[in-house]
């Protein structure tokens, strides 16, 4: 990477007293550990769009659809002062160049799903989004979303983060020269990453590369963008994952010999029955592409996706 990756957080999850109470929801996981590759652009709409702190804390009343944020005890309606603002900060945040969003869920503003949402009779139901990360994720419908919540999810967290690493790289060839050229190899590295995610993207993308050079260049990556986050937003599964490793296997016929092969076999088979986490045959994969100095295989984004650091594939 060039340059750290971007990424919109709720103020309160760095440890920010910027909540109603006074106080802050600062988040470990993200500021410790994610903090290491991450620059955080914060944004709390309740102080941000004039909200004191402390302040009288609200929730979200009426239809889910489309509710308003009104305080709890006093009942001021809140509604259009965090529109307004949040329709401008979305504007601004265009410049930033960020490459997801990590909301504070549950938050009236900030949640990203599951929200309460209270009726007439004071009944919640969790359907709601909060005002702001709604305004947001309608404006930037591709960029990659999660609350910290969901984060504790190992599955949710590894896709996010995928996500997130992979836009930034699109963003880099995107930031030079654009050629067809660019868009192959960017392609190509991450084939088996995309296979992954999504066999049926995989093929579409495919084909609209093979067909590059047909096609006006803004229309090329515009379609292929779009096609690529599609494809990363659906989760990877072990069935999936099994269908690449067997792939890569293929790129090994006349290098493994009889040991070799019933090694990785063996192991893809204990990834499969869940005794084992996916970054076993992959390290093992990986030996083999160092031995054997597989080029196809070397530039494959699907070995190295993230830093080793998060060790997002060590789960079972």
């Amino acid at each position: 990477m060039e340059n750290r990756i971007r990424i919109g957080l709720s103020t309160c999850l760095l440890g920010e007293n910027v909540r109603y109470d006074g106080g802050h929801k600062r988040d470990r996981f993200v500021t410790d550990t994610l903090g290491q590759f991450l620059e955080f652009v914060p944004v709390c709409p309740e102080t941000e769009c004039g909200l004191g702190i402390p302040r009288e804390s609200m929730r979200l009343v009426g239809n889910p659809e489309s509710p308003r944020l009104v305080t709890n005890r006093t009942k001021i309606d809140h509604t259009e002062r965090m529109v307004d603002w949040a329709r401008n900060r979305v504007k601004e945040m265009e410049k930033e160049n960020l490459c997801g969003f990590i909301f504070k869920s549950n938050s009236p503003s900030s949640g990203m799903e599951r929200v309460r949402v209270y009726g007439e009779k004071g009944m919640p139901v969790r359907k709601g989004v909060g005002m702001f990360a709604r305004i947001f994720m309608d404006h930037f419908p591709l960029i990659p979303v999660e609350e910290d919540g969901r984060l504790h999810d190992i599955r949710l967290r590894e896709n996010f983060i995928e996500r997130i690493f992979s836009l930034q790289r699109w963003r880099e060839i995107m930031r030079h020269k654009r050629s067809r050229g660019k868009l192959v190899t960017f392609h190509t590295q991450h084939k088996l990453l995309l296979l992954s995610h999504s066999p049926k993207h995989a093929g579409a993308m495919g084909k609209l590369v093979a067909k590059a050079k047909h096609l006006p260049q803004g229309e090329l990556y515009s379609a292929y963008q779009d096609l690529l986050m599609q494809a990363l937003k659906l989760k990877t599964t072990i069935k999936k994952n099994i269908n690449v490793l067997q792939h890569m296997m293929g790129y090994f016929k006349k290098q493994l010999s009889g040991d070799e092969k019933q090694e990785l076999l063996e192991t893809i088979d204990r990834y499969r029955e869940g005794y084992i986490p996916l970054i076993v045959p992959l390290t093992l994969i990986k030996h083999y592409v160092r031995k054997y100095d597989q080029p196809y295989l070397k530039q494959q984004v699907y070995l190295n996706p993230h830093p080793v650091e998060l060790k997002l594939r060590n789960h079972a």
